[in-house]
């Protein structure tokens, strides 16, 4: 039996390694690296951030990454935080309340 001679992984089909244009086929955003940001796009950032929807959702509609979406939101003085939660040391002092109640 001969041996197959066994290829450099940048080598074998379908390796994004040596390509031009975006690694995969499927992106999940297409690349809007340093273009400008739409009028648009910051209309419907604030809208999608309003009604609380994730980053990583807002940065599939939008078309752009999470860190590009977060920095812009940064910029533009729009809070990403979920406005339906409640503070984090909210929870300790109702139950610290409750369980005084009960003794």
């Amino acid at each position: 039996m001969a041996k197959t001679a066994r290829k450099a992984a940048w080598q074998r089909p379908g390796s994004p390694i040596g390509k031009k244009g975006p690694r995969k086929a499927n992106a999940k955003y297409k690349r809007n690296m340093r273009e400008p940001w739409s009028r648009d796009d910051v209309r419907q950032l604030r809208q999608l951030a309003k009604g609380n929807t994730p980053t990583g959702v807002i940065s599939l509609k939008i078309g752009r990454t999470e860190t590009a979406i977060r920095g812009k939101a940064q910029r533009e003085g729009i809070s990403l935080a979920p406005a339906n939660r409640s503070p984090y040391n909210r929870r300790a002092k109702t139950t610290a309340r409750r369980t005084a109640k009960r003794r």
